[in-house]
């Protein structure tokens, strides 16, 4: 329900997502690291039960396993890195 463009480096990976207004996320985890930066509208990221709200120019961190879900209420689009744990 969402695009993203995927670049390959040593250990990271690196996608340009945008989500259209209403996607939801259910929970889920990564093996990797993320990190990410919000390019336009609003990420609603919910860890551990609790809802943060990410705007244009904020970034987010989660470790590798950490289970997480989204929400984006907005139009959405950021740049996302995931890295290797190693």
């Amino acid at each position: 329900p969402f695009d993203a463009f995927q670049l390959h480096a040593k250990n990271c990976e690196v996608l340009f997502a945008s989500y259209p207004a209403g996607t939801e996320i259910v929970p889920h985890t990564h093996p990797t690291e993320n990190c990410g930066v919000i390019t336009q509208g609003e990420l609603i990221l919910i860890v551990g039960g609790q809802e943060q709200g990410y705007s244009v120019g904020d970034w987010y961190h989660l470790g590798p396993d950490e289970e997480h879900a989204a929400r984006f209420e907005v139009e959405t689009a950021e740049i996302e890195f995931w890295f290797d744990a190693e």
